[in-house]
């Protein structure tokens, strides 16, 4: 009897636990797969990336592939935190778009969440996985192209409808932190812009172009985007032989200039950008260079209106590297965003891997310290994993990767202006102007006459040592 009651008593205390414990544990997560369906509703609940944790600084000496070593967004360098400083964003379409296919192979990347389709409810997916991805990763900003976020629809109308539905989501996952750095219209994957958007030759598509950047600055600006951007990847020719360049230069310029009226009358403060690029998918491309594009955008009167994208793998395409890209745009007062990549010098065309060299990352950032930042602008990862990286936890290490690199150039900036040994080489190199008459010629009033003059009296010149070997040295001494 005794033993009846105590088992009783043992069971009842059981399933007050059990019940205790199911009351008060939270939520259970799971991995957002398709064969992991939580909530039995169709659309689980869980996490996208459950076994990554959110990604932390924990300084050089770590060795976790999941922590940043040098990147701390609220360490203060050269009089702003860091996270001021690079303003880093996640691009959507290399990250959540990209396949790893080449025009050699298929593709290879096979995330968890995919089910195969182009399907509104499918882009919805993916924009909650790509909320996780920035929450865990610790930034706040994210670019998109408009036709990577949702699906073609089957007329315009449609296509707009879509776009509207997903970009409804993205405004209630970004909450009142995280916005666009940019967004733009992806015009140059639809067959209709195989000639072109703004440079096509056929009407219909230069007005069906408009109207596509027409709604990508609307939902921009609906989401509290600081800038947005034109990359005119058809907008260039194959052959001159049935081209009229100038004429399609001058559409170009009257589509920049709606671009422009059209984000003045809905009031969209944002700025907006050209992405210069060479060639690829054209022969040539009319935005070839940062010194190219800032010609064209003083003949029709656009410079005040504009400033550069400029991405390091197109300017090693265009033959330049990315520090004379960005100098010249600097120079010229139209350093506006930074398209952080690299390319492979030992291949032709443009790779978009993520930034890993220190050297480079220090040199783009001796720029963005001499221009005062990027705000609005900044730094956006338009880079993709190698095609043989197929892992979700590549998408963290390659973004971890590339903000510690540009963190550690940061970082060296510093260093080299502390030391001032590379600043005081460069004075030292144009002291010679700093002088009654190099202040006349820096002033506009060294004339011929006047020169010819001293000349005559100072004799044959004597030309110092450039010391660049030295340069090279000081410069290396911050890595």
């Amino acid at each position: 009897m005794m033993k009846m009651k105590a088992e009783k008593i043992l069971l009842l205390l059981v399933c007050v636990s059990l019940f205790i414990f199911g009351v008060t544990a939270g939520p259970q997560t799971c991995p957002a797969d398709l064969e992991s369906d939580c909530s039995g509703s169709g659309e689980w609940e869980g996490e996208f990336f459950p076994e990554i944790p959110k990604i932390k600084y924990e300084g050089p000496s770590s060795k976790n592939p999941l922590a940043y070593k040098w990147y701390n967004g609220e360490e203060e360098i050269l009089g702003k935190k860091m996270k001021d400083w690079l303003r880093f964003s996640v691009a959507f379409w290399h990250t959540f778009r990209g396949t790893g296919a080449d025009p050699f192979g298929a593709p290879t990347k096979n995330w968890p969440w995919e089910d195969g389709t182009n399907s509104v409810a499918m882009a919805k997916r993916r924009m909650k996985a790509n909320f996780e991805f920035i929450n865990k990763l610790g930034v706040d900003r994210w670019c998109f192209h408009d036709r990577d976020i949702a699906p073609d629809g089957k007329t315009l109308e449609e296509t707009n409808k879509n776009l509207d539905e997903v970009v409804a989501l993205a405004k209630e996952l970004q909450g009142t932190k995280i916005r666009p750095l940019w967004g733009t219209a992806q015009l140059f994957m639809h067959p209709r812009y195989m000639h072109g958007g703004a440079t096509s030759p056929e009407l219909g598509v230069y007005a069906y172009a408009a109207a596509q950047v027409k709604k990508a600055i609307e939902v921009t600006h609906y989401l509290g985007g600081e800038n947005y951007v034109f990359w005119g990847g058809r907008e260039g020719y194959q052959s001159l032989l049935n081209t009229n360049m100038g004429r399609e230069l001058d559409h170009l310029a009257r589509f920049l200039e709606a671009a422009v009226a059209y984000k003045k009358k809905i009031g969209f403060n944002g700025t907006l950008l050209i992405e210069p690029k060479p060639q690829e998918p054209t022969k040539h491309q009319y935005d070839w260079d940062a010194a190219t594009t800032a010609n064209f955008l003083r003949k029709y009167g656009l410079i005040g209106e504009f400033k550069l994208n400029i991405e390091c793998n197109h300017a090693t395409l265009s033959g330049h590297s990315c520090h004379h890209e960005l100098e010249t745009a600097r120079l010229n007062g139209l350093l506006g965003n930074i398209d952080a990549n690299t390319g492979d010098p030992q291949i032709g065309w443009d790779t978009d891997e993520f930034l890993t060299d220190i050297a480079e990352a220090t040199r783009v950032m001796l720029t963005v310290v001499k221009n005062g930042g990027l705000a609005p602008g900044g730094f956006n990862f338009d880079a993709k994993l190698r095609r043989e990286s197929t892992d979700v936890e590549d998408l963290f290490i390659a973004h971890i990767s590339g903000m510690d690199t540009l963190a550690r150039g940061l970082r060296n900036v510093a260093k080299l202006i502390e030391d001032g040994s590379l600043a005081e080489l460069v004075r030292k190199r144009y002291e010679s102007f700093d002088t009654e008459v190099g202040a006349q010629i820096e002033a506009g009033k060294g004339d011929f006459e006047y020169l010819e003059k001293k000349a005559m009296e100072w004799g044959e010149p004597k030309v110092p040592s450039a010391k660049q070997e030295l340069a090279e040295r000081h410069f290396q001494s911050a890595l």
